[in-house]
């Protein structure tokens, strides 16, 4: 099982970084890893709405939206917020814990449009974890898929 514990000082030090950065560099990330697998599914759900991802323990909140150039940072209201810890955040990647039992064991809180949140859900379902990570360098593939096995 994956053990993970934030240290309380690496927290407080992510918790004070400005908003941008964090979304950007996840909207980046984004780009290069899900875009193209999700390109070939049905995006257009996604389009033109604001989203965010808060981890809880980190403090960290990323808010990205969606558009037919793929994902952007993004400071507006989200009509989706999906919160979890660092730890549920990397098992929900690495397909080692089911989204409905973090959401049933109040672990994964999702607020705001519920039916966004159902598309989402199935969106990322449908992806391939494989397929993703070949967006990656091999040397920083491999080493996810032994971060995300542990």
């Amino acid at each position: 099982m994956l053990n993970l514990a934030v240290p309380p000082q690496f927290a407080k030090v992510v918790a004070r970084l400005p908003p941008g950065p964090p979304s950007f560099a996840f909207s980046a990330a984004a780009n290069r890893l899900l875009w193209p697998a999700l390109q070939s599914s049905d995006w257009q759900p996604l389009a033109g709405r604001r989203y965010a991802i808060r981890v809880n323990d980190l403090g960290l909140t990323l808010r990205f939206t969606v558009s037919a150039r793929g994902f952007a940072a993004d400071n507006g209201a989200p009509d989706l917020t999906i919160s979890a810890s660092a730890r549920d955040f990397l098992l929900l990647l690495g397909r080692r814990e089911d989204p409905d039992t973090l959401f049933f064991s109040r672990r994964l809180v999702s607020e705001g449009d519920t039916a966004l949140g159902l598309t989402v859900k199935n969106l990322l379902d449908a992806l391939d974890p494989d397929t993703v990570l070949a967006q990656l360098p091999a040397p920083l593939a491999r080493l996810a898929r032994r971060l995300l096995a542990a």
